[in-house]
């Protein structure tokens, strides 16, 4: 059983955002409607691609059906207008007021279906003076204070870093699955749907709990920061030392039981003001050492650490196996491993679907379920409202 069976989504989304809380929908099994414009969803051409199938786009959209729309032509709306009498969740997010002019936002959508539950993702929020304003994660990452947060708790001042990861993407599409989930269980009480706003601006600020509140009041930054790698004879390993315990265990891994007496480091505001050179006796240690033995030492004395590993060494944990972690699925392409949802319920299955569906793979079979007839579906995709392969 899934915990989202007969659950139906109308996805509209593009990019990572939308379609990450999409897909999060889609892997506890509802039937999620991925309606793409007739180029396609632009992750589509994204690298990995084989056979002109990119695993980037499998990765965000595995388990949903695709079904091509020309929302520039009326009947297309017409289409839309049926699926939402059926539907349960309508997700998009395409800059606010995009989906108004095609007279899909949630106020002309709750007409057709009062109980729908409309989520719409955007940078900034649906209203306000940035409203308006295009956002990619970059962009967000730099306005929402994260960039320079980040930069702070370096040893030595630099330019802001690039970006390649987008974290902003996939931290909204989660807050958005969290709240679409806070919205059944409401509509449970009263039968009615509502509106989701989303704001990946706010999305980011969430990450900044110390400089949140940091920044409204005077507190002197550690000469050092404590979370980070020290070097070891051939690498380096993150070491976190978050409470006494954690710095008793250092202590004994390193053989210098001194620390814990010498007045520098025994008491935590003295070992705060003192970090580096603290640090620095640490790494007089571990430079002496592999990262392997360091590793082995940090493990069995119970000191939070981790070698500095790249996603493909992560890919391969023994525990990523026992829990099942990545699951294999299939496209055009060939096939190819993606990372399940990193929660498990005990009563339903969490997994990624195994196809990703070709640009307009299911357009006939989801408007025929829809009411329309053969003839009817030809003559749509021949007038260009629809695509089918």
């Amino acid at each position: 059983m899934n915990a989202l069976d007969r659950v139906r989504v109308l996805d509209f989304t593009t990019t990572i955002a939308g379609p990450h809380c999409a897909r999060l929908l889609a892997d506890l099994g509802a039937d999620v409607i991925k309606i793409e414009a007739p180029e396609g969803d632009m992750m589509r051409t994204r690298l990995p691609l084989r056979n002109g199938a990119s695993t980037s786009f499998g990765q965000l959209n595995v388990g949903k059906k695709s079904l091509v729309l020309d929302l520039k032509r009326p009947k297309a709306i017409e289409i839309v207008h049926r699926l939402v009498k059926t539907a349960d969740v309508v997700v998009e997010n395409f800059r606010p007021g995009v989906m108004q002019r095609f007279g899909l936002d949630y106020s002309n959508l709750r007409e057709v279906n009062p109980a729908i539950i409309y989520c719409a993702i955007s940078g900034y929020g649906q209203s306000g003076p940035s409203a308006g304003r295009p956002a990619y994660a970059p962009v967000i990452h730099a306005s929402s204070g994260y960039d320079l947060a980040q930069i702070a708790h370096q040893v030595e001042p630099r330019r802001p870093d690039y970006c390649g990861i987008f974290i902003a993407d996939v931290l909204s599409g989660t807050y958005a699955f969290g709240a679409i989930m806070a919205a059944f269980h409401q509509r449970q009480a009263t039968g009615n749907g509502q509106m989701i706003d989303v704001s990946m601006l706010e999305s980011m600020l969430s990450l900044t709990l110390s400089e949140l509140q940091n920044s409204q009041f005077d507190v002197p930054p550690p000469p050092r920061p404590i979370f980070g790698p020290i070097a070891t004879k051939d690498g380096y390993v993150n070491l976190s030392v978050a409470s006494e315990r954690t710095f008793q265990n250092l202590a004994s891994a390193a053989n210098r039981p001194d620390w814990l007496t010498d007045p520098r480091f025994a008491k935590y505001g003295d070992r705060r003001v003192n970090w580096g050179a603290l640090m620095d006796e640490v790494e007089a240690w571990s430079t002496t050492l592999p990262t392997a033995e360091v590793q082995a030492i940090f493990d069995r004395c119970g000191v939070p650490s981790s070698p500095y590993r790249t996603v493909k060494e992560a890919m391969a944990d023994p525990q990523l196996t026992h829990r099942h972690s990545l699951t294999e699925v299939h496209d055009k392409g060939g096939s190819f491993l993606v990372l399940n949802p990193p929660f498990r319920l005990s009563e339903s299955r969490v997994a990624a679907q195994d196809f990703v569906a070709a640009l307009g793979e299911h357009s006939a079979a989801v408007l025929a379920e829809a009411g329309y007839a053969p003839d009817e579906i030809a003559a749509l995709a021949e007038a260009g409202v629809t695509v089918m392969p």
